[in-house]
């Protein structure tokens, strides 16, 4: 099996019109494997994500970079030298650094030999289909709660036209869902994509290209190119970077209001063909009829579905939570307490799958610098039906409102129970919206019992509540019915 590398390198390849005999000499690869990855289109992964190899100087050479970076401010005789650093990392480390100094030497001798290499430049006469890519920052109400978000955008320089995306933060999932959004509405695929160095794409360190995992995947799923900016050169890509403060002042201001980011993303759509009909700065026609050249030049998208989505094992502890990017929080089960499992890392959502590969929950994805918990309604019914009288100082209990806090907190522990087992029955059978309404318009009744709960929820499902039942069907015919028997008796 090839690295995912050498897969790359054929397709690349592939695109540029060679066949599997001209590929396998070139790569020096079996010609049937050539021919194999040729054909392959579809590049998702299954849950068991293998681990590739890594090189024990790894997690010491941002510190060794670091110090190169550093000696460029010293004089020649004083810089660092390959057994300088050796030296200095056995002193400073000595536990965890168990390298030789061949090693480092070698990883010295690249960063020199890749530094020394002259700087190469883009051809800023742009083609028909090729894209610019980045992101930028803005502020929007999302439920009546301000948040700052981030937002991806995708701009053709031959047309000036740009469409964006809005997401949490900027991980490797943030970027593949909101180019595959993007590919899905225009129709295509860019043949290349300008990115500069960003952690959810990948970096290009001392001229060599390391993609994050999950995007070297979706790129070969999708069949385009990419190629990174050189540092401190943000004019190769100054048309994304111009589209991102367009966009900005356009279409952030005034604040949005909005319901949920889906919601927003499709608008943007909407807003972006609308802006595509003003003319192009300085070729004479519109940017909608100039695009309209870039998706006849676009490629085509693929037959099958990519699945956007990173898996990572995790521990929970006692509480049955686990922690992801070193800071949110997020519930299981409490089966599944002290346990290993599987979650799902998507761009909007978090999904934390049994042992047997099975859903047990879907969290909202949480990004930021702060810490979060975040707690699924369900396995907190559940513990709470357990353990009732854990309810004053469950997670539960301080996500709801106030009115039903206060009307809770005044029952038994049977009658909590009660309600709380209805609710569990009603979020399963209508969904936890309709439940939660349920509930709030029986304490408004002052109707907690069992039947009074199950009929509320029931018309909140089903009817509008405040409206008057349905007459359903009329059963005068059967009264008539009787009686005209019942008259015609002896």
């Amino acid at each position: 099996m090839l690295e995912m590398n050498q897969v790359d390198q054929i397709k690349e390849l592939q695109r540029e019109g060679y066949g599997p005999v001209e590929i396998a000499k070139r790569l020096r690869v079996d010609r049937k494997t050539v021919a194999h990855y040729m054909k392959k289109e579809d590049f998702n992964r299954s849950l068991e994500v293998a681990k590739g190899k890594q090189s024990k100087l790894d997690r010491f050479k941002p510190k060794i970079d670091e110090w190169l970076r550093e000696d460029r401010q010293m004089r020649y005789r004083e810089r660092h030298t390959a057994k300088r650093i050796h030296e200095r990392l056995k002193k400073e480390y000595p536990e965890e650094y168990q390298c030789s100094y061949a090693l480092v030497q070698r990883y010295v001798k690249q960063c020199k030999e890749a530094k020394e290499q002259s700087k190469g430049y883009l051809e800023l006469l742009w083609a028909k289909a090729e894209a610019q890519a980045d992101f930028g920052e803005a502020e929007i109400l999302i439920g009546g709660i301000r948040k700052t978000i981030k937002y991806l955008t995708l701009s053709f320089p031959y047309s000036n036209a740009g469409f964006s995306q809005c997401f949490g933060g900027e991980s490797a999932e943030c970027v593949c869902q909101g180019l595959m959004n993007i590919f899905a509405y225009i129709g295509g695929v860019p043949l290349r994509i300008v990115v500069d160095n960003g952690t959810g794409i990948g970096r290009r360190i001392q001229g060599k290209v390391s993609y994050s995992e999950l995007f070297l995947r979706f790129k070969c799923h999708y069949g385009f190119s990419v190629s990174f900016c050189n540092v401190n050169a943000g004019h190769e890509k100054g048309n994304v970077e111009n589209k991102i403060g367009y966009t900005r002042r356009n279409f952030f201001v005034p604040m949005p209001e909005v319901e949920s980011l889906d919601e927003f993303n499709k608008e943007l759509f909407m807003r972006a063909e609308e802006d595509h009909e003003r003319e192009h700065y300085k070729k004479g026609l519109s940017i909608s009829e100039l695009f309209a050249e870039d998706k006849k030049a676009l490629g085509s998208l693929p037959v099958h579905p990519f699945n956007v989505e990173r898996f990572e094992r995790v521990s929970t502890d006692g509480y049955w939570k686990f922690c992801v990017d070193g800071k949110h929080w997020y519930s299981s089960a409490p089966e599944y307490g002290n346990s290993p499992l599987i979650v799902g890392l998507k761009a909007h959502e978090l999904v934390v799958y049994r042992p047997d590969g099975n859903v047990l929950c879907t969290h909202l994805r949480v990004y930021g610098e702060e810490r979060t918990d975040s707690a699924d309604y369900r396995t907190s019914l559940a513990t709470l039906l357990r353990k009732p009288g854990a309810w004053p100082n469950s997670a539960f209990r301080s996500q709801v409102s106030e009115d039903v806090r206060s009307s809770l907190d005044g029952l038994s522990k049977p009658e909590l129970k009660t309600v709380l087992q209805v609710l569990t029955e009603s979020s399963e059978r209508f969904g936890f919206e309709v439940a939660m309404s349920s509930l709030e318009e029986a304490i408004r009744c002052r109707r907690l019992d069992r039947y009074s709960l199950g009929v509320v929820a029931a018309r909140v499902a089903f009817e509008e509540l405040g409206e008057p039942c349905a007459l359903g069907p009329d059963l005068g015919y059967y009264d008539r019915a009787f009686i005209e028997e019942r008259g015609s008796g002896p």
